[in-house]
C-alpha cells in the first residue's frame, strides 16, 4: 500500500521560550522487505538557529534543533510518501515460553536489533509485580512465545478501556494498569512489562495507523493520530513480530513505523528542554492518505 502522510505538531507558550533544544523523531523508517520511505521532509517554524540530522542507536532517523532567540510558538510539519508491504503469514516457529532463554543465550550480538536491549527494565518501564502476576495468569502451560504474546494482547484489549482523558504522556504503566484505562501508549507499555516479566523481550513501536471512517461518513482531515504498538522477539527462528493491543491485531499494511525503542522515551516525536515559565498548549494532527499503487 502506498501512503501520503502529514503530521503537524504545534506548541503555544504562555511565556516566550528561549535556549530551546529538541530532538525530533517524526520521519518514517525504511525497513527492508517491510516499508520504504520514498520521500520525506520536516519543516520547522520559526527556523532553528542550529539543525543537524543523525541516526540514533536503534536506527531511527532524528533531527536535533536549537533556538537561541525567544519564540512564542513552535510548529513542526512532516510530510512523507511511504510504501508499506503487509507481513506474509508464517508458521509459528517460536519455542515454548520456558525455553526462550535458551534461544536468547545464543544471541551474542549487542547491535541495535539484539533482543537483549528489550529483555529487562528500561527508563519508563520498571518491573511491576502486579503486571507480572497478570501476565502469568494469562499464559497457559505449553504455549509458544507467539501464542503467549497474542494471548496477552487479547487480554489487554478485553480488560482495558480506551480513554484519552484517563492518563497523561508521563503516566507510569503501573498506574495505567490499576486504572485499566488509557491510550495506545499505556496499552503498549503494560504489554511490554507483562512480556518482559515472562522472559520475552519486547519493545515499543511508534508510528501511524490508517483509520477507516464508518460507512457513509467522510474521512476527516487531521483525525488520525500517532499510534503505538509492541515489538516481540519470538526466538531465533521466528524473530520479531509486532502486535497492536489497542486493536487486538497483528501489525499489518495499515501500520507505518516511525521508530523502534525500549519504551516511549526512546521514540518520543519531540523531546528536549527550554527556558520558560507558565504553561503551554500542544496540538497534533495527522493525515494518513492511501494512494493507488
Amino acid at each position: 500500500m502506498l501512503y501520503d502522510l502529514s503530521l503537524t505538531i504545534e506548541y503555544d507558550y504562555d511565556t516566550a521560550a528561549s535556549g530551546a533544544r529538541h530532538i525530533l523523531r517524526v520521519l518514517p523508517l525504511s525497513i527492508p522487505g517491510r516499508q520504504r520511505l520514498i520521500a520525506g521532509s520536516v519543516g520547522i517554524l520559526p527556523d532553528p538557529d542550529e539543525k543537524s540530522s543523525f541516526t540514533d542507536f536503534f536506527g531511527n532517523p532524528a533531527s536535533a534543533i536549537m533556538f537561541r532567540s525567544q519564540h512564542d510558538t513552535l510548529e513542526i510539519r512532516m510530510q512523507a510518501r511511504v510504501q508499506v508491504d503487509p507481513p506474509e503469514p508464517v508458521a509459528d516457529l517460536s519455542p515454548l515460553v520456558g525455553e526462550l532463554k535458551d534461544d536468547l543465550d545464543t544471541v551474542w550480538s549487542l547491535d541495535a536489533n539484539a533482543p537483549h536491549h528489550l529483555a529487562g527494565p528500561s527508563p519508563r518501564l520498571p518491573d511491576s509485580p502486579e503486571i507480572a502476576a497478570y501476565a502469568r495468569s494469562a499464559v497457559r502451560p505449553g504455549q509458544t512465545v507467539r501464542e503467549a504474546a497474542f494471548e496477552i494482547c487479547r487480554r489487554i484489549h478485553a480488560d482495558f478501556r480506551y480513554d484519552p482523558e484517563a492518563t497523561e504522556v508521563d503516566t507510569p504503566p503501573g498506574e495505567a494498569f490499576r486504572l485499566k484505562r488509557g491510550v495506545c501508549q499505556d496499552f503498549s507499555h503494560v504489554m511490554i512489562v507483562a512480556l518482559r516479566s515472562l522472559g520475552i523481550p519486547a519493545g515499543y513501536v511508534s508510528g501511524f495507523l490508517r483509520t477507516i471512517p464508518p460507512p457513509g461518513k467522510e474521512r476527516l482531515e487531521g483525525a488520525d493520530a500517532m499510534h503505538a504498538w509492541v515489538r516481540v522477539w519470538c526466538g531465533e527462528s521466528l524473530g520479531y513480530i509486532e502486535l497492536d493491543p489497542t486493536n487486538d491485531i497483528q501489525a499489518s499494511g495499515d501500520h507505518i513505523v516511525v521508530a523502534y525503542g525500549r519504551d516511549y522515551s526512546d521514540v518520543a516525536p519531540v523531546i528536549g528542554v527550554l527556558k520558560s515559565y507558565g504553561k503551554h498548549t500542544t496540538q497534533q494532527a495527522v493525515d494518513v492518505i492511501p494512494l493507488k499503487n
